[in-house]
């Protein structure tokens, strides 16, 4: 995997820190010796946990604070090298139910800390977590970064806007900003909660409590699995290159399966837990995107980064996450 010696003595900025993503982004961070400041919410539904960063608790300043905070994060913005944007709502169901404060957490909140750093540090390079639901229904396969997006979401469309913010202050004032599009992200310090967010993992917790997991449909949909690390990597990756601003790049795998085998796989690892089919819920097939077949070459290419983690070994590496660990994540 990649030598991140560059990041030693960087001042890396993580909104969202606390986070599933974000916070195996520090633990990398940490062990090449940058100098990390998380700011994180810790709101209930976001996945925001501070024993996920319990390993490293003494190497991070952390701020639980809303990064919409100006007078907080105004010096941050000012010293940072690297900023890493995660934080926001995480939820495309959710957003139908709260779509004001995933529009103010999504799209103001993004543009705020744009204008902060054009305002103070327009130097500094900002790397943007997006989503595969931007595009939509998908259209044609493989699925490359020019992919027609019409998002089936308010979640989707906001994320969206964000993603256009970025590539604007790229364009209108020459900042290095770069996007991640995300595909279906798992592994280690995810939110177990619900379900709202990532099924592997809410597969794992059914699954290590003993209850059935029901799949609606065949289960023949094909998503397209990345790993924490692997994903953190990306991150990192992309913190360090020369990509010209404004770039975006799919982040995924870069082979997808289907849906019933990642719970079959679940299941096999674990060695409990049951599946069942059933019909899929009303109206659920309108925000049913097809078959996701990520092309993740632009980012190999520009980067050197390359996925490792299969699906049964990111499995079993959550496995022995939470097995030991999973009353804090409930």
């Amino acid at each position: 995997m990649m030598n991140c010696d560059a990041y030693k003595g960087r001042r890396v900025l993580i909104t969202g820190g606390l986070g599933f993503i974000g916070s195996n982004i520090a633990q990398k961070l940490a062990r090449d010796g940058a100098r990390i400041t998380i700011v994180d919410s810790l709101h209930p539904l976001y996945g925001g946990n501070l024993a996920n960063v319990a390993e490293i608790r003494d190497e991070v300043t952390v701020h639980v604070d809303d990064y919409r905070n100006q007078s907080l994060m105004r010096p941050l913005v000012r010293d940072a090298d690297i900023i890493f944007h995660l934080a926001g709502q995480v939820s495309y169901i959710d957003s139908t139910r709260i779509p004001f404060e995933d529009l103010d957490l999504n799209c103001r909140g993004t543009l705020q800390l744009l204008e902060l750093c054009r305002e103070l540090n327009p130097e500094v390079r900002v790397v943007f977590a997006s989503s595969r639901l931007v595009l939509g229904k998908i259209l044609r396969q493989p699925v490359r970064e020019d992919h027609p997006t019409e998002p089936l979401s308010l979640y989707g469309v906001h994320k969206l806007a964000a993603e256009k913010y970025h590539r604007l202050y790229a364009a209108g004032y020459g900042m290095r900003t770069a996007i991640l599009r995300i595909t279906n992200p798992y592994g280690e310090r995810q939110q177990l909660k619900h379900s709202k967010y990532s099924l592997p993992g809410w597969f794992m917790r059914l699954a290590l409590e003993g209850k059935r997991i029901t799949i609606f449909g065949d289960g023949s949909q094909l998503r397209d699995y990345v790993y924490a690390t692997d994903l953190a990597y990306a991150f990192l990756a992309v913190g360090l290159s020369d990509a010209p601003p404004g770039e975006l790049f799919n982040c995924g795998f870069g082979r997808s399966v289907a849906f019933r085998e990642m719970a079959e796989t679940v299941v096999r690892v674990l060695g409990k837990g049951t599946i069942e089919y059933g019909p899929w819920p009303a109206n659920y097939e309108r925000v049913e995107t097809g078959d996701v077949n990520f092309d993740v070459g632009k980012l190999r290419g520009m980067t050197g980064w390359n996925p490792s983690v299969s699906l049964t070994e990111g499995i079993e590496r959550m496995y022995r996450y939470f097995a030991t660990r999973l009353p804090l994540y409930l």
